[in-house]
């Protein structure tokens, strides 16, 4: 009997330890959408261009393809820097895709009146570069898409909108990441949406503790872009979910995922704030201190993943239940360590 009892307490004491100590969120998957697994182990970095003309070109090696999809990479307002988005960048050219990095603002200071004609040409200088230069990955235009975050939300939208009538090659897929600054006072401009093409797939992603942008403009690219079907666009909203440590919080900083090694020279991540704002991701964030590569489960379940499947299904007709129609494997965001499920996103086509 006394056995028994004292094996009654431990079992107590243990479970009443399991209860406090606090989950951790999960950690990147091995497979799939937003996983680790990708078959090229390094990428070729190459920057061209001066001021609001300048681009970068990303490039998968190791092995080196003949041909791979491109991706139109468009950065926040002021994070000209490549560094805000490195992680993310180096995913996806590891994935085996071309990224284009336009850098549509010489400064700040740059007015709003370019950024458009500074994107479309340095898109431009990019694939006439990629297609005629030796040495480079060859472009393949049948496979292109456009993914942006904040201003280059709006500006990811709009290339796909203008791409046919700018002498570009289609956008296949579209994923506007909390885009912003439609609004008075920045207003700046956007194109017409109806322009985008019917079949082409679309995700208009909000975050739900984004008070700098919040989602006036992930509601307007979704209800204008009207020739795109139901079917083939998503209006998402990311989850925070603060009960382990270190929280999961969806604000405006969340879809940056910095990485020094995509560091262009002209600053690190603590003298950037978009938009003015004050906040950051340190202290919610995983840091991966070998490269100081800062990224948590909203990247891997949620931009990452949605964005990873978007061209899957666009380009190779996989994955599509990833990215879209509101199934379980769009929404699921992980499991904390203690086994609970990190909240889901929001997926709806009345926002």
């Amino acid at each position: 009997m006394h056995f028994r009892t004292l094996g009654l307490f431990l079992v107590l004491v243990l479970s009443l330890l399991a209860q406090t100590i606090t989950p951790t969120p999960p950690p990147q998957p091995e497979t799939g959408p937003g996983g680790k697994q990708a078959p090229h182990a390094a990428v070729i970095k190459n920057r061209y261009g001066q001021g609001g003309k300048e681009y970068w070109i990303y490039e998968p090696d190791k092995p080196k393809p003949t041909t791979a999809p491109v991706v139109i990479f468009l950065h926040g307002w002021g994070g000209t820097n490549p560094l805000y988005y490195g992680a993310w960048i180096d995913h996806i050219v590891k994935r085996g895709n071309i990224v284009v990095f336009p850098r549509y603002q010489s400064s700040i200071l740059t007015a709003r009146e370019d950024f458009i004609p500074n994107t479309l040409d340095g898109i431009k200088g990019a694939l006439k570069r990629l297609q005629t230069e030796p040495g480079h990955v060859r472009p393949d235009l049948t496979r292109v898409a456009t993914v942006g975050h904040s201003l280059g939300g709006v500006l990811s939208a709009s290339v796909a909108a203008l791409a046919h009538e700018s002498g570009l090659p289609r956008v296949r897929a579209v994923m506007s990441v909390e885009p912003g600054l439609t609004q008075p006072p920045a207003s700046v401009p956007i194109a017409d949406l109806k322009k985008i093409e019917s079949d082409t797939l679309l995700l208009s992603v909000a975050g739900d503790r984004d008070t700098l942008v919040q989602d006036y403009d992930s509601k307007r690219i979704y209800y204008e872009s009207t020739r795109v079907s139901a079917d083939n666009k998503n209006f998402i909203r990311l989850v925070s979910d603060d009960r382990g440590s270190p929280p999961l919080i969806a604000s405006h900083r969340a879809p940056t995922a910095p990485d020094k090694a995509y560091d262009n020279g002209e600053g690190d991540l603590s003298n950037w704030r978009p938009f003015g704002s004050t906040s950051g991701r340190s202290s919610d964030r995983q840091v991966n201190s070998a490269r100081n590569v800062d990224t948590n489960a909203l990247d891997y379940y949620g931009t990452w993943k949605l964005f990873d499947a978007l061209c899957d299904a666009a380009f190779y007709n996989k994955n599509r239940e990833y990215a879209l129609g509101n199934t379980p494997q769009q929404r699921f965001m992980g499991k904390w360590s203690d086994g609970v499920p990190v909240k889901e996103l929001f997926v709806t086509d009345k926002p």
